[in-house]
């Protein structure tokens, strides 16, 4: 079985983790909040441009559930 790559960003109150080798490329993320979920930029996820609830309203949306988030909150206390 291959092994999925996450790539890990965060703010201070979400970790938000990609994997790619999930990712179906509907864009539901990039068409949603295209502030945050930027196609054409490295590093694509700007967790800085959009409240964390909006982040985690489109998060929601992914049909392949490629995109995922944490709370740090829970992070912490774990």
């Amino acid at each position: 079985m291959m092994k999925n790559h996450k790539n890990k960003y965060e703010n201070n109150e979400i970790v938000v983790t990609f994997i790619p080798q999930k990712c179906i490329h509907a864009e539901k993320c990039a068409k949603g909040l295209s502030e945050v979920f930027r196609t054409s930029v490295i590093p694509w996820i700007n967790l800085e441009a959009a409240s964390t609830k909006k982040i985690i309203s489109q998060i929601r949306k992914c049909p392949s559930g490629a995109l995922n988030f944490c709370h740090k909150k829970l992070i912490l206390s774990a």
